[in-house]
């Protein structure tokens, strides 16, 4: 018990008799364990095997002694892939057509952005708060392949694992959250809009009962399940020109995900004396949310689709498009892998 609790942080919960101990119950790293003082065993026991997270791999190899009776092995949630099923006809969420919000976790209303969510295999969502002030969240993490987070309007004050202390996103910023980092949302504006994807559509997430953030410890660099922590400030980055009238402005995901998944904004710069057509290239799957402004998306054949602020769409798998519009307009792009 002793070791458990000195050495690898669990706490102790229950003791019993005062007098002479004989059960314990402790826990700690999602795990509960029964600890039982037996009398005349003659065989010997095996080993339990603790499956605790990397995170503990350091101080584990830094001890001196591990009693015999306890084998350690390192080893993280199972994280889903980043496979998204194949979209035939391209998929529309208006804001304006019935949009229905819901209320999920810490009181958060949410609105789903693809609708059937490709058979689970991604979910997008605009995420509102609409009174300001503290949040009724808690430490947590999420098993997921990927997931990031756009602010979309207002602000809000948040602090994640290893990355120093609490920070405010304002509209326009953007954080990778990598498999598994713990955080929490402390406080929002009042009418604070964020849009978050992540796949897959049902993940789990955990809530961490012993961790405390911010950390003592600052690793900016440290590496989460192949990924790294973004943090994507708007006003700190440039514009890069693509052609005439369309520049757009990189977040970093691509690179901290190694290439596999990416996010940006683009400027569309168009008058109705001369639009400005983009022409993309295919890839697997391409989100769409448009920030402000319209444009007409069009693809093979005589498909057109228009849209304006705060409308999203999935693009159709491996085929090109382009995008025209005779205003200035701002979009969000994800894609999977990165485009």
């Amino acid at each position: 018990m002793r070791f458990l609790v000195d050495q690898l942080g669990f706490r102790l919960d229950m003791i019993m008799p005062a007098d002479a101990p004989r059960i314990a119950l402790v826990s700690g790293h999602g795990i509960h364990l029964r600890l039982e003082q037996s009398a005349g065993q003659s065989t010997p026991l095996s080993p339990i095997t603790l499956r605790l997270p990397h995170a503990l791999k350091p101080r584990c190899e830094s001890m001196a002694e591990i009693p015999d009776a306890i084998a350690i092995a390192f080893e993280d949630p199972p994280l889903s892939g980043l496979s998204v099923t194949p979209v035939d006809q391209p998929i529309v969420c208006r804001l304006d057509e019935g949009s229905s919000w819901g209320v999920g976790r810490a009181g958060m209303q949410y609105r789903d952005l693809i609708p059937g969510r490709l058979d689970g295999s991604i979910i997008a969502s605009h995420i509102r708060i609409l009174d300001g002030g503290p949040v009724d969240d808690y430490v947590h993490y999420h098993t997921v392949g990927v997931q990031l987070i756009y602010c979309r309007r207002g602000w809000v004050r948040v602090v994640y694992e290893d990355q120093g202390e609490p920070f405010v996103m304002q509209a326009g910023d953007c954080v990778l959250q990598p498999p598994t980092i713990r955080h929490r949302v402390l406080e929002s504006s009042a009418g604070l809009e964020v849009i978050e994807l992540g796949t897959p559509a049902e993940h789990e997430t955990w809530r961490d009962h012993d961790l405390t953030l911010p950390t003592s410890s600052l690793n900016p660099l440290r590496v989460f399940n192949g990924q790294r922590f973004v943090r994507h400030v708007a006003a700190d980055v440039e514009w890069v020109p693509i052609a005439e009238g369309i520049t757009y402005r990189d977040t970093g995901i691509s690179v901290a995900t190694e290439r596999a998944a990416g996010a940006r904004v683009l400027k569309l710069a168009g008058t109705p004396e001369k639009p400005i057509n983009h022409a993309s290239q295919t890839a697997a799957f391409r989100f769409f949310f448009v920030l402000h402004g319209e444009v007409e998306w069009a693809g093979y054949g005589d498909d057109s689709i228009s849209l304006g602020t705060d409308d999203a769409w999935v693009l159709p798998c491996h085929r090109s498009y382009s995008l025209r519009t005779t205003t200035t307009t701002e979009l969000l792009e994800i894609s999977l892998p990165a485009a």
